[in-house]
Order: structure tokens, then sequence, then C-alpha cells
């Protein structure tokens, strides 16, 4: 007989019922405490927008998903008669945004950052409706209208004039020359694929007068980076089959990217007698601009853009203009692919760096901050933010909460830690007492223990130490900036300031002659590059240039 009491059902039931409300509880308190909601009402952040079709007509009724970046938590609303939506007290974090609509395409934004009290708007476009009518061709982008501007000629830049001291001027070359690295870089070859290549040589050898195995071969070896000997495998291929267009264009392209740009140049010329096709004119676009003729470059940029405006024949058209000094047609072009292409992050960046060069600087920040907005993770446009941001004498409020995203979602990254530290001395300037040298110190301390090798961290390490007072230090952290930059004017300059102030006058004096050098240097060599990159003299029509988005 057993002595242990004896339960009721009822008693099971109650300790059943009292377990599930205890879990129920802790799952209530533990998502009342996630991210979605776990903050003071006066820290959280809010999102709201609207939702269109692809004519820009609002969308009602259409539901739109928050959820939290790599977790389940998801919030959903409605959109109102006008499309708008609204999430109201959201913790700092990254979110994922989507909506969906019966009949029409599902739209997602890239990730979203908020950052405590901020309040973001972000509008999000349904895709082309959904049906048995629905045509590709539908959602094929246009231009609308002709462009208007007209590039006429070149000339050597021997002057830009303009707005702005010289570290102005230098910081908008700079960023033209890096906005085309954007499109080079998306350009570049695919990815390695071993594998295939022998694959496609062990078909070659097996049928060596095959045309489909010399083909396939040498468009391996064009994506493998090895386009010289590609081309005597696509010769080949053209001997045993004249005339095949697929072909000739690779073949024209391995001669291209190996380096027989007269060659490629012929090629695709004749090509585009009979085949009036967008990939043969950026290819031969590409060519002209390797031949020193950007003039034609641009005229083969555009009609490739004109034909096809994809996304990278649009940008590349951009970027050709704003590299050779057209800003205003630079404007023109980037707008366009912005209103075709939303979510193209460096089309933003593109559309920023030509106002920056145009001196609008405002609009220049504001088109960043929204490439930075379309995926927070990407470095790109806070590098941009951040070179802008060295010129002006103090950081716009947008420019520096991004420097302080950045900062936030890479934390080991030595350039946010730097460009974040170049924010906080210029507010410091502009409004004393709002940052402490401390903590500036600090950031600019781990970015040059992230990476040693960078002088323009060492340089402005030894400007927060100088204002300080602790020369010592700055003057070693000037030298450690020259020893990594010989060239770098500023640092020779406060180093000889240094020198002054701790009483070393011999040394100031050879400093100052140094850094005289290095102006004189730098001038020519500015001078150098702005004759090789010649300025296309261009003209606006009657319309004014349409202002950006």
């Amino acid at each position: 007989m057993s002595l242990l009491p004896t339960r009721s059902r009822s008693d099971v039931g109650a300790r059943s019922r009292n377990a599930y409300q205890a879990l129920l509880a802790l799952f209530i308190i533990s998502f009342l405490c996630s991210p979605l909601f776990c903050q003071g009402a006066e820290d959280t952040a809010s999102l709201s927008g609207t939702v269109h079709d692809r004519h820009g007509n609002a969308v009602a009724n259409a539901t739109v998903k928050l959820k939290v970046k790599d977790t389940v938590q998801l919030l959903t609303v409605q959109t109102d008669v006008k499309g708008k939506y609204h999430f109201a007290t959201l913790h700092e974090g990254v979110y994922v945004l989507s909506t969906t609509m019966s009949g029409y395409q599902d739209a997602e934004a890239p990730p979203i950052f908020l950052g405590p009290r901020e309040e973001k708007t972000v509008d999000l476009t349904l895709g082309a409706p959904q049906g048995p009518n629905t045509s590709a061709s539908v959602t094929q982008p246009q231009f609308y209208d002709q462009p208007q501007f007209t590039v006429a000629g070149v000339m050597d830049t021997t002057n830009l004039g303009g707005h702005g001291s010289d570290t102005v001027v230098r910081t908008r070359e700079k960023l033209a020359e890096e906005t085309v690295t954007l499109g080079k870089a998306s350009a570049g070859p695919s990815s390695i694929n071993p594998a295939e290549e022998k694959s496609r040589r062990a078909d070659v050898a097996r049928e060596p007068s095959s045309f489909e195995a010399n083909h396939r071969l040498g468009q391996v070896l064009i994506e493998n980076g090895k386009a010289a000997e590609a081309i005597s495998y696509l010769a080949k291929a053209d001997r045993i089959k004249p005339g095949n267009y697929e072909n000739a264009y690779d073949l024209a392209l391995a001669n291209a990217d190996a380096g027989n740009l007269e060659r490629a140049r012929d090629s695709a010329k004749s090509l585009i007698v009979s085949y009036d096709k967008a990939e043969l004119h950026h290819l031969l676009g590409n060519v002209e601009e390797k031949l020193g003729d950007p003039l034609e470059a641009v005229r083969q940029y555009q009609r490739a853009a004109e034909l096809d405006p994809t996304e990278s024949y649009v940008f590349d058209w951009g970027s050709e203009l704003l590299l050779h000094h057209a800003p205003e047609p630079a404007i023109e072009v980037f707008t366009r692919g912005n209103f075709i292409f939303p979510r193209s992050e460096r089309m933003l960046i593109g559309l920023g760096a030509a106002l920056f060069a145009h001196g609008s600087n405002d609009d220049a920040i504001k088109r960043l901050c929204q490439a930075s907005d379309l995926n927070p993770d990407d470095p790109s446009p806070y590098l941009f933010l951040g070179k802008m941001q060295r010129a002006e004498a103090a950081p716009a409020p947008e420019v520096f909460e991004k420097m302080h995203r950045f900062l936030t979602l890479h934390p080991e990254s030595a350039q946010a830690n730097y460009y974040y530290a170049v924010a906080l001395w210029k507010l410091r300037k502009a409004q004393p007492g709002q940052a402490s040298l401390q903590e500036i110190t600090a950031l600019l301390d781990k970015s040059v223990h992230l990476d040693p090798k960078m002088a323009a961290a060492n340089l402005q390490l030894g400007i927060v130490r100088f204002e300080g007072g602790d020369f010592r230090e700055a003057i070693s952290d000037y030298q450690r900036a020259i020893a990594l930059d010989p060239h770098m004017e500023e640092a020779h300059y406060r180093l000889a300031q240094a020198y002054r102030q701790n009483g070393e006058a011999d040394k100031a004096k050879d400093e100052v002659k140094r850094y005289e050098e290095c102006v004189k240097e730098s001038a020519k060599e500015s001078d150098r590059e702005r004759h090789e990159i010649r300025q296309f003299v261009y003209t606006l029509r009657d319309q004014p240039t349409p202002e950006a988005r």
C-alpha cells in the first residue's frame, strides 16, 4: 500500500493550468522585453512611409510587415486609404520591412537601422500586377525623354575654378574617381571556377575542332581572368563558325581585357554595323576611354543606356560624365537612374558625388544618407560621407548620426572609429563641450590599433593631443603619420607647430621647408592628374537640370 498522498484529477488539472499560465507569463515578459518593446518611451524610434504601385499611386489596405533582423519577432499593420503605414515605439536595432498586396508582386526594403528617438520614413513600391496578361516588357525601365544636355568636346583641365578651397576641390576629384571605381568593381570578373575550366579544357582536348568546345572554354577563361589565353580559342571558334555573334562579341571582349585595345575597338565597331546592341556600345565605351578618347566613350555609354537602360549602363554613363568634370549632366543621369532604380545604392552615391562636385553639399549629404539607409551594413556610403565631412567646418547632424551608426554596426572597423572621431572632433570645435578629448582619443587609438598603417588616423591623433597640450605625444603621432605618408602636407605643417611649441626651433624650420616642398610637389601632381583627365565641354538645353528627388 502506497504511503504517498493521492492526487485527484482536478489537482493535476489545476497544476497543469498553473504551469501553463506561468509559461505564458514568462513568454509575455520575454516578448515585451524584446528589441521591439523593451525601451523607455522617450528613447523609442518610429518608422513610417507610403506603399505605392509602380506608377506612383498609393495602395490602400496593403499588408506591411516589420521584422527584427535574424529573429522571429514580427509586427504587422495595414496601409490606410492614402497608402500610409506607421510603426511606433520601436527599439534601436536592425529591421526588415516588407509589404504584400493581392494582385501585386511583394516588395522588401534592404535592412533598416533605427537609432534612439529616430523617426525614419521608408516608402515601398509593389511590383508589377500579377496576372495572365502580364508581360515581361512591362517591368523594363525606360528613360522617358531625351537628355537635356549635349557634350560637345573636351579640353585640358588647367583650372577647375569654382568655389571652395583646394582641399574641397581635391575631395571632389577623389570622390569622382571613387564613384567610377564603384562601377568597375561591379563589372569585375565573376568568381573563378577552376572545376569548370578543367572540364572545358577536357572538352577541347576531346573535340579540338568543335565550335562549341572552343567557344565555351574561351568564355570560362575570360570569366577566370585569363583573357589573353582565351583569345586563341575564341579565334579558332570564329574560324570554325564565322559570323556567330556571341563568339565575335566574346573575342572583342577578350581583346579588350587583354589590352589589345585597337583590335577590340575595330571588332566592336564592325559588329555594331550589323548588331546595334547595348553591350557592344558599352564595350566600345570602355575601350575608347582606355584609348584616351573620353568624348567618344561617353557617347557610347549614352547609346548603351538608351538602348538598354540597365542599372550598370546608366551608372557608367553618369560616372563617366562626373569623372570628366561635367557635374550638371551627371546629376541629370544619376537622377534618372535613381528614379528607375530607387533601390540602387551606388546610383544614390553617384548622385551624391555629382551634387557635391556641383557645390550642392546639403543635397549631396541627403543622397548619401539615403544610400546608407538602403543597406546599413555596407561601408561605401559612410566612407563617401566621411570624406565629405573632412572638407566641411562642422558635421551636419545627419552625417554625425550616420557616422555613429557606422561605428555601431562595424565597431572593429578602423575607418568607422576614425570617421566617427573626426565627426566628434568637428562637433567639439563648432560646439565646445559637446565631446571630450578623452573619448575622441580613445576612438583614434583604437583606429590606429586596428590599422597601424592608417596615416590619417595618426595625424588626427596628433591634432587632438596637441590641443590637449601633450606636445611630445603629438610630435610622435605626426612623425608616424609622415613615416606612413611622407607627402602628407598637413602632417609636416602641424609637426612644425608642435616643434615650435616644444621649444625646438631648428626642427620647426626644417619641417616648414619640407612642408613647402610637399605643397609644390602636390600641386604638380594635381596638375598632372587633371591634365590626364580632360574636362568635357557641355551645353544645357532650355529646360533646367532636373533636381534630385
